[in-house]
C-alpha cells in the first residue's frame, strides 16, 4: 500500500495484494534474484539465523562452520487466512553470487526440494498470518548459498542469503586508524591478515576477500586485494590508504518499542489499540549529524519479535500500521528512506518517505510485527544508501564487522569460503 495512506477498511489488511489493491513497485517483478529479498508483499517478518540456543540467537547472522552442529534457521509470516503449501531449496553460488556450476548431489546428501511441516496460525490477532519455520538442511560443500522459499507454480515468495565456511586459513583482523585528518573521527578502519598453512596457488589473484559492516551486504567492500604477499611466511598482508577498508561509523541506531499494546514504549508517541489494523505513531524524529556522540545499547539495527501480554511473539504477536515522522527544514537531495533488518537493508516502497514542504516533515507508514525494533534513516542516492547525512558518524560507535575469505581449488568448479572472522568494535562490557 502506498505509504503514509492509513488504512481505513479493517479488512484491507487481511487482503492478499491483487484483491483491490495494487501490490507496490518493489514486488512487480517476481524475477528471482540472488540476494536477500522477498517477493511477495504478504510475506513478512522474515529473520534467518542460526540456532545456538543463547537469547540472544536471533541477533546472529546466517553463517555457520562446515560442521554445523548448531543449523540455520529460517522464519516468517504470511499474511492471510489460508495456509500455503511451500517448499525451499538451496542453489550454491560463487563468491560474485552468481549460481556455481556444482550439481544438487556434489553439496547435498539429499534431494533439493524441502517441504514447509513445521507452520502455525496466528492466534486472537486483528491481521491473521501463518507462521513458517524451516531447519536448513546440512550442506556438504563451504561456500555461498542462496535460500529460496517457493509457492505454488514454483514462484519465489523470498530468497537468502546463507554462509559456510572452513577453518582453512588463520585471519588477523583489527581495528585501524584511518590515516587522515577529519576521517579519522568519522570512519572506523578494518586491518587484516591472512595466514595459509596449506598451500595455495596464485593466493594474491585467486584468494578473495568480503568486508561487511553489520552484517550487510549493500555496502560491503569487494575486490579487496593484498598489498603485500609474503611467501615465505604464506601470508597476505591488507593494508590501504585510500579508505577501501574503511566504512562510517555513524551512530548509534534509533529505536522503538511495540513490544505491548498498554502503554507507550520507548520511541511511541501514539497507539491505537483499537484500530483494525492497530496503529503507532512513533515520536519526532530530526537529524543527528550536527550532534555529538551519545552512547547507548543497541542491537546493530536487528530487531525482537515479541508480544509481552501473551508472550509467544512467533503467533501471538500482532501486525500494526506504525508511522515514521523526520524532521527536515528541506527536502533532501534524494528519496529518504527507513533503513535496517526490518527493510532487508533495501529501499523499499513501504519505506519511502513522503515530504511536506508546509509541516517540513517526512512521513511515512509501514506494516509491522509487535516488537522492539533498530533503524536508521538513508538518503539514496547513485553510490547507495547515504545515512551519515541524517545520522552523522563518530569513531566512538559500536559496530559489528565481518571478514569472508573465499578462494577456489585448482579444478575445481566453486569458490570455497575457506575463512571466517567476525569483530565487535567498540564492544560494551
Amino acid at each position: 500500500m502506498p505509504l503514509g495512506t492509513p488504512i481505513t477498511d479493517p479488512n484491507a489488511a487481511r487482503r492478499p495484494a491483487g484483491a483491490g489493491q495494487a501490490a507496490p513497485e518493489y514486488y512487480a517483478d517476481r524475477t528471482l534474484r540472488y540476494q536477500d529479498y522477498t517477493y511477495d508483499p504478504n510475506v513478512r517478518t522474515v529473520q534467518c539465523y542460526v540456532a545456538s540456543g543463547s537469547t540472544n540467537e536471533i541477533f546472529t547472522p546466517p553463517v555457520v562452520p562446515i560442521t554445523q552442529e548448531q543449523p540455520i534457521l529460517l522464519e516468517f509470516d504470511i499474511v492471510g487466512e489460508q495456509s500455503q503449501r511451500l517448499t525451499a531449496k538451496l542453489v550454491h553460488c560463487d563468491v560474485d553470487w552468481k549460481p556455481s556450476n556444482l550439481t544438487d548431489m556434489q553439496f547435498l546428501s539429499e534431494i533439493n526440494e524441502f517441504l514447509f511441516t513445521n507452520y502455525r496460525t496466528s492466534v486472537n490477532t486483528k491481521v491473521p498470518y501463518f507462521h513458517y519455520r524451516l531447519q536448513v538442511p546440512r550442506v556438504k560443500l563451504s561456500g555461498n548459498y542462496l535460500l529460496i522459499v517457493q509457492g505454488a507454480g514454483n514462484t519465489p515468495l523470498l530468497s537468502r542469503r546463507l554462509l559456510v565456511y572452513e577453518n582453512g586459513v588463520q585471519i588477523a583482523l583489527k581495528q585501524g586508524i584511518p590515516v587522515a585528518g577529519t576521517e579519522r573521527y568519522t570512519l572506523q578502519q578494518l586491518d587484516f591478515g591472512i595466514r595459509y598453512n596449506t598451500q595455495l596457488v596464485n593466493p594474491a589473484q585467486e584468494v578473495k576477500v568480503v568486508l561487511r559492516q553489520n552484517f550487510r551486504w549493500d555496502n560491503a567492500k569487494y575486490n579487496l586485494r593484498p598489498t603485500f604477499v609474503r611467501d615465505a611466511e604464506r601470508q597476505l598482508d591488507y593494508q590501504y590508504f585510500n579508505f577501501e577498508n574503511a566504512f562510517p561509523a555513524l551512530s548509534e541506531f534509533r529505536f522503538f518499542d511495540l513490544r505491548t499494546f498498554r502503554s507507550l514504549g520507548i520511541g511511541v508517541a501514539q497507539l491505537d489499540a483499537t484500530a483494525s489494523p492497530r496503529t503507532a505513531l512513533l515520536q519526532l524524529d530530526a537529524s543527528r549529524a550536527s550532534q555529538a556522540y551519545s552512547q547507548f545499547d543497541d542491537i546493530n539495527g536487528q530487531r525482537v519479535i515479541e508480544s509481552r501480554e501473551y508472550g509467544n511473539g512467533a503467533t501471538n504477536a500482532d501486525y500494526l500500521n506504525v508511522t515514521f515522522q523526520l524532521k527536515a527544514e528541506q527536502p533532501a537531495a534524494g528519496p529518504v528512506y527507513v533503513l535496517g533488518a526490518l527493510t532487508d537493508w533495501q529501499f523499499k516502497d513501504e519505506f519511502k518517505l513522503t515530504y511536506n514542504p508546509e509541516t517540513q516533515l517526512y512521513t511515512g507508514q509501514a506494516l509491522l510485527k509487535q516488537g522492539y525494533y533498530n533503524y536508521i534513516y538513508a538518503t539514496q542516492t547513485p553510490q547507495g544508501a547515504n545515512s551519515a547525512v541524517w545520522e552523522g558518524s563518530h569513531q566512538e560507535t559500536e559496530n559489528q564487522y565481518d571478514l569472508l575469505v573465499y578462494y577456489r581449488p585448482p579444478g575445481t568448479r566453486a569458490d570455497l569460503l575457506i575463512g571466517y572472522q567476525s569483530l565487535d568494535v567498540n564492544r560494551r562490557p
